[in-house]
């Protein structure tokens, strides 16, 4: 006598679905993690931008400072308050001083308003005396100084007047000509020209040609 068969407890042909509900919250991704603090928000941003000024990407700096990409992040993200140390060598691989990173991020209303003819004057006593330098603003913007002045030159000399200091300086010809002089190279300026160089080469005036003479320049310098 046959027994009979019973049906297995476990089917195999039937397919198991998780429930939307479920399967729908197993994506979804995870919440971020806030900032640690305000301040570590702030520097995070800061170095942020500073690499980013820099094109450089974060693996890049990490490899350059010495530190893992994943702290790096971190700290960009305000998620982790770094050491000196580590800040130290942050700042050695974007080639920044530290200060930087503790920059004011709150716009500052620095405005300066000159009215024409009311530059103050530079005491030029150590060049030649024709040549009136009119000082017309001085700013300070993190460990950059910067400092226009307008050069007015009325009598003709044929003295040159050669110059050097730190950092560089553009310069923009309103009104006459001149021999200018940097380094090796010399040119005639006329108005329109512009000029920029670094002018911790020797440059300036050879002689003069078409008066008055008139440029702006500015000049740009790092912080001691």
């Amino acid at each position: 006598m046959s027994r009979k068969q019973r049906a297995s407890p476990f089917p195999t042909a039937s397919v198991f679905k998780l429930p939307l509900r479920i399967s729908s919250a197993s994506v979804r991704p995870a919440p971020s993690q806030p900032p640690r603090s305000e301040p570590a928000s702030l520097l995070g941003l800061q170095i942020r931008a500073l690499r980013k000024a820099a094109l450089t990407s974060g693996g890049e700096l990490a490899a350059r400072a010495g530190v893992s990409r994943s702290m790096l992040s971190r700290v960009e993200r305000g998620l982790a308050s770094p050491s000196v140390e580590t800040l130290e060598r942050i700042a050695q691989g974007l080639g920044v001083s530290i200060s930087q990173f503790f920059a004011a991020r709150a716009p500052r209303e620095i405005f300066f308003h000159v009215p024409a003819g009311r530059g103050l004057p530079l005491d030029r006593a150590l060049t030649h005396a024709r040549i009136r330098h009119e000082l017309l603003g001085r700013l300070r913007s993190g460990d950059l100084n910067v400092m226009p002045c307008l050069v007015c030159v009325d009598a003709p000399f044929q003295t040159p007047e050669m110059v050097r200091h730190e950092g560089l300086k553009f310069i923009y010809v309103l009104g006459g000509s001149a021999q200018y002089r940097h380094g090796a190279r010399q040119i005639t300026v006329s108005p329109g020209d512009a000029l920029l160089f670094d002018a911790n080469v020797e440059h300036g005036i050879v002689a003069t040609q078409d008066l008055p003479l008139r440029y702006l320049y500015a000049a740009f310098s790092l912080r001691d």
